[in-house]
């Protein structure tokens, strides 16, 4: 394999990377580029990194064909998640009206019961950390419901009102006040 090269330019791009980069995987390939261009071998630079010398020789590789580009850490795709995209509306739905509106006797929704409803109604079967992830991409917090007056009924809340005022109406006349000297 031949000696990478750098020119200023790229030394002083590498020696930045290297510094400002928070991944340490990231920074061991930065700094493999720099070790090598100092005329370091291969060998020493895996026994430095703490990686296998076919590792350095893959990263130094990939530099020389493709850059900085090249050092770049691609993650595999993964499995696709079993909840799909589109039944967002439905379960943020679900939340905002809470789980009386479900028919469930419940007052707040948590992960468990929101996955054993969305089995019962869709047939989709997902664990609770499946639907905690899911909530949490949309936004979406269960357990701290949002209690909102366009809910309730506009007569109970009229009658408690003004039940609140006369008990305060009450309170104020059986209390003396007494003023500092």
């Amino acid at each position: 394999m031949q000696r990478i090269r750098l020119t200023t330019e790229e030394q002083g791009q590498l020696e930045h990377l290297f510094k400002t980069t928070t991944d340490r995987r990231l920074r061991d390939r930065y700094q493999a580029v720099l070790m090598a261009s100092r005329s370091r071998k291969r060998k020493t630079i895996a026994q430095d990194l703490g990686v296998h010398r076919t590792t350095v020789r893959l990263w130094l590789k990939q530099y020389q064909a493709q850059g900085l580009a090249g050092l770049q850490i691609h993650w595999a795709p993964g499995q696709p998640g079993r909840l799909p995209q589109t039944l967002a509306p439905t379960i943020q739905a679900w939340v905002k009206d809470g789980p009386q509106s479900c028919g469930l006797d419940r007052a707040n929704w948590t992960y468990e019961e929101l996955a054993t409803h969305l089995y019962r109604t869709t047939g989709i079967e997902v664990k609770r950390t499946a639907m905690r992830v899911f909530c949490q991409r949309h936004d979406m917090r269960p357990y701290r419901p949002t209690y909102r007056y366009l809910r309730g009924n506009p007569e109970k809340q009229q009658a408690a009102q003004d039940e609140l005022t006369a008990l305060k109406k009450s309170a104020g006349r059986g209390v003396r006040v007494v003023k500092p000297r």
